[in-house]
């Protein structure tokens, strides 16, 4: 179904692969793009289990809009291995202004169909979501 204010739709494999990411933990992060010319969100790519958080912002692009979900797991001070699953909404201030104003206008309604995110972040620069601030965000 199309967002009324922006007219996307969202694409099915987008929630396929949240809900494995969510329920069997088959990958690390989701990157998720809007097709202008389709009008709808889709996967752009998925990362393996084993993959970083580094591996996951060298496939951002640097000059585009992009939505993503990152499986974060750490260890509290408890010594308990914990997980927590981060929206992000990825704006660089380099993007196209039409870009910017489609992605906002998107965002809410496709954070309603990812039932389980924990923590939302917005960055328009790579400081504004490196590990640091992901590790802040978890706890």
């Amino acid at each position: 179904m199309a967002n009324a204010v922006s007219g996307m739709a969202v694409h099915d494999d987008c929630k396929l692969r949240f809900l494995e990411l969510k329920a069997k933990r088959t990958h690390r992060f989701i990157i998720y793009k809007i097709e202008e010319k389709q009008k709808q969100v889709i996967v752009e790519k998925v990362g393996e289990p084993a993959q970083t958080y580094e591996d996951f912002t060298a496939n951002l692009p640097v000059d585009e809009c992009r939505y993503c979900v990152f499986d974060f797991d750490f260890v509290t001070a408890e010594n308990c291995q914990k997980s927590k699953i981060f929206f992000i909404a990825w704006s660089p201030d380099t993007s196209r202004i039409r870009s910017k104003m489609i992605y906002a206008s998107t965002k809410e309604r496709f954070k309603r169909e990812l039932d389980g995110i924990q923590v939302e972040l917005q960055a328009t620069d790579p400081t504004e979501m490196d590990l640091d601030v992901i590790k802040s965000r978890a706890y």
